[in-house]
């Protein structure tokens, strides 16, 4: 439980640093919508819940316009850095939740370059 106070205050935290002016998506979006996925990113045991395949859906849905992506982009990798998920988890969660992301999370992913 500790842990995930922890990814939530670094969740916040990206609330300040990464909102886009062009994009309609914010970082507090990107928050409500993964926040069910926390115990699935940092355990990476059994399989994403309902309502984290529900949060992926909905920010895969919120994402229909390239400033958004590089904005929920940014948003996710920025606690990327700081909370080091299991990357593997992170990479397998949209098939996981039988969805497409426009991206990867991967350590070296520029958001500047997605489409």
């Amino acid at each position: 439980m500790k842990q995930y106070f922890s990814i939530l205050g670094l969740f916040l935290l990206s609330l300040q640093l990464f909102q886009s002016s062009e994009a309609d998506i914010g970082c507090s979006d990107v928050l409500k919508d993964l926040t069910p996925c926390v115990s699935y990113l940092t355990t990476s045991s059994g399989s994403p819940s309902t309502a984290c395949c529900n949060g992926v859906t909905t920010l895969a849905s919120a994402t229909s316009s390239t400033a958004d992506r590089r904005a929920a982009c940014s948003c996710i990798m920025n606690v990327v850095s700081k909370v080091k998920p299991n990357i593997e988890a992170a990479k397998a969660l949209p098939g996981s939740c039988n969805i497409t992301l426009p991206f990867t999370v991967s350590p070296n992913l520029d958001c500047s370059k997605i489409d």
